[in-house]
């Protein structure tokens, strides 16, 4: 299904209630198959969060789930280590063309049994569970976090616990802050010192209750709504903590730069509001929050500033190489865009081609952070069913603050 966004402008101060995060819901999920007497309020219904508890629901042979990386990675981890069962892990297409060898060799240090049922490196994965004691385990510090966070949440379980060296630069630290938060609300203790973590066996288990926190990575398309309207406009998102555990609420920083002021209001809303005009040029390192590089590259160029943005390695490995898929969708719109493997520079242009048609790869993330582009002129999202990976509603979202569209 394509939808065809007709030029736009969005109508002043439209409150939106936002599903819980993503992030937060899966790492409770696996939290909750480990300690039965947990129980989760506003959990995601994002099609990541759905596949995984469909697939922790299952008794299949095979599980099958989809799109959802996460899913995939914290699986992998339980499965091995804290479950008897012997079954293949599997998913799309493009999930098997994403690398999980790092995460294979360091659950076999710790004794899993895993093999490839097809290419090495990569899933399907032949998993025969067993229970281990834990113990200590490296693996590079530079890779997706979710391989750090599949281990430390099954450590909560295993009888040494476990202890992670990691090796190098460490990516996405906010994300496992938050992991670490939430197995200390849980009762777990664990240490995070310089390039090591250390998880211990949860003994007892303190609070038994918990309440996901709306996803600030789905905040971030109405920060650019608001970037790209007038002086004045605001939109309120509901319900958000102002000490919030995930890396993506530096998105309220962030946007600064681009003239949106963020105000925690009562009830956990959240007030974002157009007040100045944005700086020439934007310039970040998002090592720590690299989910939010799109939302911000389509911003960029919407408001015709230059934009350097680093820390991007990891978009490599996503949905699609994310870099490119920019680089290919932006050029389109008539932008200038130069990439390595780990940055990105869009240099300044008047105007958008208007009626572009955008290709969205399969990633969730590249058709949200085009429809802004609304504000500026008629364009169109192919595939737009792809955004119930993580945001189900997206376009009623949409549709709720006036922008115009079509099915086609």
């Amino acid at each position: 299904m394509n939808i065809k966004l007709l030029k736009s402008k969005i109508e002043n101060d439209k409150t939106l209630v936002i599903s819980g995060s993503k992030s937060e819901s899966n790492r409770l999920l696996i939290l909750q198959e480990l300690f039965s007497s947990l129980t989760i309020d506003n959990v995601s219904d994002s099609d990541d969060v759905c596949a995984m508890q469909r697939a922790l629901a299952s008794t299949e042979n095979v599980v099958d789930i989809h799109h959802a990386g996460t899913t995939m990675r914290f699986l992998t981890a339980y499965y091995s280590l804290c479950s008897t069962r012997e079954l293949v892990l599997t998913g799309s297409s493009r999930m098997q063309e994403r690398p999980i060898g790092i995460l294979v060799e360091a659950l076999r240090q710790l004794g899993a049994d895993i093999e490839y049922d097809k290419k090495e490196g990569y899933p399907p994965l032949r998993i025969k569970g067993k229970i281990v004691e834990g113990g200590k385990v490296e693996l590079p510090a530079d890779v997706s976090s979710q391989y750090i966070t599949a281990l430390l949440l099954v450590g909560t379980k295993l009888k040494k616990g476990i202890e992670l060296h990691l090796v190098g630069n460490i990516t996405s630290r906010p994300y496992i802050e938050m992991t670490l938060q939430l197995l200390k609300q849980l009762g777990v203790e664990s240490t995070f010192e310089g390039n090591i973590i250390s998880v211990k066996p949860l003994v007892k288990v303190n609070t038994e209750q918990f309440t996901v926190e709306s996803d600030w990575s789905s905040a971030s398309y109405f920060y650019s709504f608001v970037a790209l309207s007038p002086i004045g406009t605001t939109i309120k998102l509901k319900s958000y903590k102002q000490d919030s555990l995930q890396g993506d609420s530096y998105v309220n920083e962030l946007y600064t730069t681009l003239g949106v002021e963020t105000t925690y209001l009562a009830d956990y809303t959240l007030e974002l509001k157009k007040v100045r005009e944005t700086a020439p040029v934007f310039k970040a390192d998002l090592i720590e929050t690299p989910d939010l590089a799109q939302t911000i590259a389509v911003t960029c160029f919407g408001l015709g500033i230059k934009c350097e943005m680093t820390g991007l390695h990891t978009l490599k490995i996503k949905e699609t190489d994310r870099l490119v898929a920019l680089q290919n969708e932006l050029t389109k719109l008539g932008g200038k865009v130069e990439i390595t493997d780990e940055s990105m520079v869009i240099y300044p242009t008047e105007g958008m081609n208007e009626g572009v048609e955008i290709s969205t790869y399969q990633d969730h993330r590249m058709a949200m952070a085009f429809a802004p582009l609304v504000l500026k002129g008629d364009i169109e999202i192919s595939e737009a069913e792809v955004v119930t990976k993580s945001f189900i509603n997206y376009w009623d979202c949409l549709a709720q603050i006036g922008v115009n569209m079509a099915k086609k």
